[in-house]
């Protein structure tokens, strides 16, 4: 997949032929390198709640601000599936949710990942723009089944980009796990697949099974694995302790 670099600490995000939202709308991708965070946080790390030097990661921040045409909008993220819904610029930072929406223009909304999977969401028109946070606790508990009815599009009229998570070759999950995806639709076998006692689990291919069930049809997975391209991407399952890129969506 052919992705536009901005810098050496970020990229923009690629979206399906289909899709008529970027030209309406602006989306950034980052990724670890560049940036002044040092030791396990190496690089361009944009959470302040990791242990990382508060100092580095404001720094990080306002070298992601100057890419955007505000300050990014972020979350306290609780692998829950509230989705604030942001009806002026006001600040979100003390908010707990797991996803952002809104209709406001240059209102940059920005979710931070170093495994699970961030989707973003764009009406055709650009005058509706969400970004999610999609671990699997999230995804089983239906944030995307809450965020589309948030739109005023229909769901044939909103396109989706799946970025950078663990790939389903390296994301290990116990049967309960899959047993909770089975319980809501059997289609989520295909998401499935053994590996000794336990399963390797497609986050991706989950999100993508929703939201075509939801009706989207303009949908594109960035298909980059966190857990196995450690000078790009953090990874929380790699590495434990570690920092968080940023997806990062808003209305032009």
């Amino acid at each position: 997949m052919v992705t536009k670099t901005i810098n050496l600490s970020m990229f923009e995000p690629t979206w399906h032929a289909t899709a008529h939202a970027p030209a309406q709308v602006g989306a950034l991708q980052t990724i670890r390198q560049g940036g002044v965070s040092l030791g396990q946080y190496q690089g361009f790390n944009l959470g302040y709640h990791v242990g990382d030097d508060p100092s580095h990661v404001a720094q990080n921040r306002d070298l992601l601000n100057a890419h955007l045409p505000a300050p990014a909008h972020f979350v306290q993220q609780v692998h829950g599936t509230h989705i604030h819904t942001l009806v002026d610029r006001s600040d979100t930072a003390h908010i707990e949710a797991d996803g952002l929406f809104t209709r406001c223009t240059q209102t940059p909304l920005a979710i931070m990942t170093a495994d699970c999977l961030p989707v973003l969401l764009a009406s055709d028109d650009g005058r509706e723009i969400a970004a999610l946070h999609c671990g699997w606790r999230s995804l089983q508990g239906g944030i995307i089944e809450k965020a589309i009815p948030l739109f005023n599009a229909p769901a044939a009229k909103i396109s989706a980009w799946l970025g950078p998570a663990i790939g389903p070759n390296a994301f290990e999950v116990g049967a309960e796990v899959k047993a909770q995806f089975l319980a809501l639709d059997s289609a989520h076998e295909l998401a499935f697949k053994a590996h000794g006692d336990k399963f390797l689990a497609d986050l991706p291919l989950l999100a993508t099974q929703k939201l075509q069930r939801l009706g989207l049809t303009a949908i594109t997975n960035a298909n980059q694995c966190t857990h196995s391209l450690p000078e790009r991407f953090f990874s929380y399952r790699r590495d434990g302790q570690t920092g968080r890129m940023a997806s990062v969506i808003w209305r032009k």
